[in-house]
């Protein structure tokens, strides 16, 4: 077997662990809110990751990660390296249930192994202080779209809350150049929640009729924020694949990329969220805060939103980071007690520490491989 079949083939690995490391973000809210069982969550989420395939055509996360590293300086070993480094440290954080990013850790594989291999010149540091903002910014957007749509959504004049949701979705789909399926699913979304919360307000009120609503609305909810997760991250490795397939001289350049990269990439991350990934479930539904249908779809939504955004931007956020912030935007919304902070501390410090210790295993890695190949 070749090196390139053995990197693509660890890379569709990478991929499928991050599908189940990563189901927890899109399936957390909706499950700790028992909307629907585990079981069907992650079907859904699983169908709706593949989705995006169909959806997200421009590959700009991917062209993104393919030109962390100088085109000049990428080795088949450096991206073996980086890769297995990203599969130790994402086990790693799943075994122990640390919601870590998937994105980061395959960033800072490839940066360390291109460091290792190189020098530190060998990295496009430009692209590595973009994502090292979002590592903030991500969950700071989703946070703050999530207390905006939490507090419209509690607003009770009805002619209020529809005129504040129109325009916000207008001044959005103005200033931001979504593509059209993506302007078209952002206008749908918006008709159905709008209808759902008239029908709500015109009946009189029960609460337990507008929970149901919540619970009906919360299936779109999670469904957009699955499309955004398997369109941010099935590009990552997708980036990842054209970068070895250019080192080995089978393409030129991204846009020259195998139409089975990106199908492979998609399925093999919609295959790994049906796997699941109970044990950081627990962390994100429950821990953080208590998540009720409400704020499940306010939190989801905000998610969603963000990550259309960033992949708009051609930015590899974190889809964990940005879930995180929307949940805890909407509990902050009810009082920033209701947030449990020590939790989300403990968070922090895993989305600080992935990239370097990502890139320092790799390193360490690249060193083993360079004694074993001989390089």
């Amino acid at each position: 077997m070749t090196l390139l079949a053995v990197i693509i083939i660890l890379a569709l690995i990478f991929d499928y662990i991050n599908g189940f490391h990563d189901a927890a973000n899109s399936i957390a809210t909706i499950v700790s809110t028992k909307v629907l069982t585990p079981f069907q969550a992650v079907l859904w989420a699983a169908l709706f990751n593949v989705v995006a395939f169909f959806i997200f055509k421009d590959h700009n996360v991917a062209n993104t990660i393919a030109k962390t590293v100088h085109k000049d300086v990428i080795t088949l070993p450096v991206i073996l390296a980086g890769l297995i480094a990203a599969i130790i440290w994402n086990l790693l954080t799943w075994w122990y249930g640390i919601p870590s990013s998937s994105s980061h850790t395959l960033i800072g594989g490839f940066a360390g192994a291109a460091i290792a291999h190189a020098g530190f010149g060998s990295i496009e540091l430009e692209k590595i202080t973009k994502t090292l903002s979002f590592i903030l910014l991500a969950p700071l957007i989703g946070m703050i779209i999530a207390m905006f749509i939490s507090i419209v959504t509690i607003v009770r004049n009805i002619w209020l809350k529809l005129a504040i949701i129109t325009a916000a979705v207008t001044l959005t789909l103005y200033y931001i150049d979504f593509n059209p399926i993506i302007r078209y699913g952002l206008v749908v979304m918006t008709i159905i929640f709008c209808i759902s919360y008239l029908i709500d307000a015109l009946k009189t009120p029960n609460a337990y009729r507008t929970s149901n609503m919540y619970k009906r609305l919360q299936l779109v909810s999670s469904a957009a924020f699955s499309i955004g997760h398997g369109g941010n991250d099935a590009q990552k490795v997708m980036g990842i694949i054209a970068a070895a397939l250019v080192a080995n001289g089978n393409i030129q350049d991204l846009k020259d990329m195998p139409y089975w990269v990106p199908i492979a990439c998609y399925c093999a991350i919609g295959l790994g969220t049906m796997s699941g990934g109970w044990r950081i479930v627990k962390t994100m539904g429950t821990r953080i805060t208590k998540v009720t249908p409400l704020e499940g779809v306010s939190a989801e939504t905000a998610g969603a939103i963000t990550l259309f955004m960033t992949e708009k931007l051609g930015i590899p956020v974190s889809t964990t980071h940005t879930i995180t912030g929307s949940i805890i935007g909407v509990g902050a919304t009810k009082r920033l007690s209701a947030v449990r902070w020590g939790v989300t501390v403990n968070l922090l410090w895993a989305w600080i520490l992935t990239i370097p210790v990502s890139a320092i295993m790799a390193m360490i890695i690249y060193q083993i491989l360079k004694f074993f190949m001989h390089l």
